[in-house]
């Protein structure tokens, strides 16, 4: 296979004019020659060799940067920046270009295409690629290669060579210093961030002298009296900076510095610093005009099960005075258990409420005992002890396993659709123990970790499936490898069946993976699922990526657009053309996390890196409004004659029989409670979309798979007891009654939690209805002398509301506020406001404030409205409003606790002899 380029693609080109549009000015490249001093040629000639020549001035380049930033919308720069060290301080006197592309939109192709382009228009030659890994290294090296003739071709084959810094060949740099040809020197970060001469620091006494460290070989002065360095430094290299976000310590800037280069160009997707940006292709962009895959996420999550006592630790924090961890648990919410972060000391008690909030699970010892942050363990007194990266209480392994046999899933699905177009389907696995893949021994033996054992045996179950027969004829042995930097000292254990040494083995897995995409790519090569810990996270790329798997057995710390990014890349078919078909370039992150949760941190890294997305329900501080208290409300007769009629204070009895509401609760629960099962796990497929409001994810199919776990039984009775404060004895019959009690077997929490909550429904109808029985239920008694302070409107004058939030009010005399605070979301609200001010029988209305609230056993209620109305005679009501499909209420369509609390309003206004409480869609109905 050869891969193909498209020398026509507009969002490519793009970029490219931007950075030749810098040196408008410049000598064109057909005037171009080597000289020493001729002030219109772009090359001249210094002691050891040719070299780049800026001529136009610095305020020319400036005029040049703004120019660009104009055509590609981008705010102008106030100067030619520099880079800074973290403490602002500029560092090199030459100016920084930034050109950022998304992954996978061709960032390597463009910079070097950009290097012939600046070759051609204007003649520079000596160009230097600064790379920060390996990884990139490769990468860029490959590119070189497999570009060759497509640039060879597109630039009338001009002399071009390139190569990579070799320490032990450093005579190359001569050549490329003295070379007339365009010149292309890729280097590590690291072969020349060291000092030259670093000072010889004093032996204690008694010690043997050490030769003094020379740092690296490109800074050592050479018996030619000159350090390899100069022969860069001389030529004035325009430097190409790949993945800058990682040079941005202040011994790399100052080691890009020494390389006194013309100017550096830096092309990243994740830039931390952006000087003087001149193009911009952010991933909402890239992703709407079809350049990089679509993406999708299978979410492998536990169901709700909170039985475990998850202790994870997910960092710690060393204080002058004191040590804390960081404690990922479950936490007792009112929607039900969440998984949390939590911050403990030594002493605190994971049961409490300032943490789980009573978490069942954590009463018996959860306390903690002891942080030794040098081991990374939490020990616990009840024994317990959680290390670092191994949850306690965590269904870890299970989801793992689950990870990777979904991995292998699709890996499977797509192949048999893309197999027969040409296309081959390559997964990676992002791991963050090497051991769990490929255990190294001392001896330099290695073993199969759990993660390989895992792998293929659900590899064999798929290969044998009647679905997918011959689709993938290899051994499981043969299509899985990895490089780690472990592997320098040790062998892949994958290779033996090949008759290689162990030193093959290891280049070879080298070569196929860091080297050989061509190779990778083609049907014919068996090795097809990847695994990596570090080394291909950045800089590292292939096209046919169709699943990324991140095997964690605690948070990662894999960033979502690292993770995603290595997968962007559109694929290729088997003639190494380009497919983009939407339908074929889709990428499927398998996480173990929640598609909404990955959705929102992708965009918080997005948003981290400027990307500006559109918020859709933003409000803006000065769209706030001042709400009034009118002067002399006081003394306002209407006001006072409705307020004298609602203002008293009531308390409440309740009465009721404990032998009904255990009878009632104990059939709720046999006929309500849902089925409790085992524990189990989902797998939720969901479709990524990036537009310009943001990151979302649509569900679009799920199965799950029942786990087998076993459980210490909790005392049942006690913790229902404890969620609803009855007796033990009442609690007990309950459950005995309700004839469900043996399923608690199969998930004892799920039970308790499930139980729990119909008997505090049970409860809590009780509490407000009774029994049925006269005169059963809640009761109020009005209070003589206690009263609700009117003086508290006053507290409410001025307050601050958004305008969406509010009615104004035309006829002022009708009510209190110059405007009605309402919920933003509530017509019937908005609409009853309305009405009152246009209904020329409401004499007064006021909006209840929210500290008007009537207790009542299931929680104080703050009804909606009072008002006074004309009609023969006048009419004092107290209304609560609530949104239907047609002009009247339907009660039953009310939820639970809202119908519980108006049944109290209503009890409570039954002490107010002049005034009618009624539940109402609009006035109309209220008055009709």
């Amino acid at each position: 296979m050869k891969l193909q380029f498209d020398a026509n693609q507009d969002y490519q080109l793009t970029a490219i004019r931007a950075v030749v549009d810098l040196f408008k000015g410049q000598p064109d490249a057909s005037q171009t020659a080597v000289t020493r001093d001729d002030a219109l040629s772009s090359l001249n000639l210094t002691e050891t060799g040719v070299a780049n020549r800026r001529v136009i001035d610095a305020a020319q380049w400036l005029k040049n940067l703004r120019a660009v930033q104009n055509a590609h919308d981008i705010e102008p720069s106030p100067t030619l920046e520099p880079m800074r060290l973290d403490d602002g301080t500029p560092v090199g006197t030459f100016p920084n270009f930034t050109v950022e592309m998304e992954t996978g939109t061709g960032k390597t192709y463009v910079y070097l295409r950009t290097i012939h382009e600046l070759a051609k228009t204007y003649g520079f030659r000596k160009f230097v690629i600064v790379v920060p890994s390996v990884a990139i290294r490769e990468g860029v090296l490959k590119s070189l290669k497999i570009t060759s003739d497509h640039f060879q071709m597109l630039y009338d084959y001009a002399r071009a060579e390139f190569m990579v810094y070799d320490s032990t060949k450093v005579n190359q740099l001569r050549h490329f210093a003295l070379s007339d040809a365009i010149q292309i020197l890729v280097i590590n970060i690291d072969a020349f961030a060291k000092d030259s001469t670093p000072a010889e620091r004093p032996q204690p006494a008694g010690k043997s002298r050490k030769k003094p460290s020379k740092g690296n070989v490109i800074n050592q002065v050479r018996e030619t009296g000159i350090a390899p360095i100069q022969f860069i430094q001389d030529s004035h290299p325009i430097l190409i900076l790949d993945e800058p976000q990682n040079l941005e310590t202040d011994l790399r800037k100052q080691a890009i510095t020494r390389l006194n280069p013309l100017c550096a160009l830096r092309y990243s997707a994740t830039h931390r610093n952006t000087y003087n940006l001149i193009h911009s292709l952010d991933p909402v962009r890239a992703y709407e005009l079809g350049l990089v895959k679509q993406i999708g996420v299978d979410s492998v999550i536990a169901l709700k099960d909170a039985n475990q006592a998850l202790v994870e630790i997910a960092g710690f924090n060393t204080g002058k005075r004191s040590v804390s961890a960081k404690l990922t648990i479950w936490v007792n919410q009112a929607q039900g258990p969440t998984k949390k972060t939590v911050t403990v000391r030594n002493g605190d008690d994971l049961y409490s409420v300032k943490f789980s909030n009573q978490r069942e699970i954590y009463r018996d010892g959860f306390i903690v005992n002891e942080i030794d942050v040098g081991e990374g363990v939490i020990t616990f007194a009840n024994d317990v002890r959680v290390r670092l990266g191994q949850p306690h209480g965590a269904l870890t392994d299970t989801i793992l396993r689950l990870q990777i046999e979904t991995t292998v899933r699709r890996h499977f699905e797509k192949a048999r659709r893309l197999h027969p177009l040409g296309i081959k389907v390559l997964s990676v696995f992002f791991i963050d123990r090497v051991a769990n893949y490929r255990a190294h021994g001392e001896d330099g033996a290695t073993s199969k970790g759990k993660f390989a054992v895992w792998f293929e045996d659900i590899y064999a179950q798929f290969r044998a499936d009647p679905d997918y027969l011959g689709l993938m004829p290899h051994a499981p042995e043969r299509v899985h490898n990895g490089y780690f930097s472990q592997d320098k000292r040790a062998v892949s254990p994958f290779e033996t069946l090949t008759g290689k040494s162990n030193a093959d083995a290891e280049a070879s897995a080298f070569e196929l993976i860091m080297r050989d995409k061509e190779r990778l790519l083609d049907l014919d090569e068996p090795l097809a699922f990847i695994f990596s810990h570090s080394a291909l996270r950045e800089g590292w790329d292939n096209p046919n990526v169709f699943q990324i798997c991140t095997l964690a057995e605690s948070s990662s710390d894999l960033k979502k657009r690292q993770e995603i990014g290595r997968g962007l890349r559109l694929c290729v078919n088997q003639e190494g053309e380009r497919v983009r078909d939407r339908g074929v370039n889709r990428l499927t992150v398998i996480a173990n996390e929640s598609y909404e949760d990955f959705a929102n941190q992708l965009q918080a890294e997005m948003t981290e890196a400027g990307v500006r997305f559109k918020p859709e329900m933003v409000q803006n501080e000065r769209d706030k409004v001042a709400v009034r208290l009118k002067k002399g409300y006081d003394t306002d007769r209407r006001f006072l004659d409705l307020w004298e009629r609602i203002r008293a204070c009531t308390r409440y009895q309740v009465q009721y029989s404990t032998a009904e509401l255990t009878a009632k609760a104990a059939r709720r629960i046999r006929d309500k409670l849902p089925m409790i099962e085992r524990p189990r796990v989902a797998v939720i497929r969901a479709d990524m979309a990036i537009g310009a409001s943001g990151v979302s994810g649509t569900e679009t199919g799920r199965r799950t798979q029942t786990l087998e776990a076993k459980y210490v039984m909790p005392d049942l009775v006690g913790q229902i007891q404890t969620k609803t404060g009855l007796a033990k004895s009442t609690v007990a019959r309950i459950l005995l009654d309700s004839g469900r009690l043996g399923e608690a077997l199969n998930n004892p929490q799920a039970f308790v939690d499930l139980a729990a909550e119909i008997v505090n429904v049970v409860k809590r109808e009780f509490l407000v209805y009774g029994d049925g029985s006269e005169g059963s239920g809640v009761r109020y008694l009005k209070l003589e002398g206690d009263v609700y302070a009117m003086r508290r409107f006053e507290n409410d004058d001025l307050m601050g509301v958004f305008a969406s939030n509010v009615v104004a009010v035309g006829k002022q005399e009708k009510t209190l506020f110059s405007h009605i605070v309402i919920d933003s979301n509530s017509s019937p609200e908005r609409l009853f406001a309305q009405a009152c001010e246009d209904n020329d029988d409401v004499l007064f209305y006021i909006k209840l404030p929210r500290w008007f609230q009537i207790e009542t056993p299931v929680g104080p209620y703050n009804p909606d409205w009072a008002l006074a109305y004309r009609n023969d005679q006048i009419l004092y009501f107290v209304a609560e409003t609530k949104k239907t499909g047609g002009d009247r209420v339907q009660l039953d369509l009310l939820r639970p606790i809202e119908d519980l609390h108006i049944e109290c309003g209503k009890r409570h206004f039954r002490n107010f002899e002049e005034v009618r409480f009624r539940v109402v869609a609009s006035l109309a109905e209220l008055v009709g």
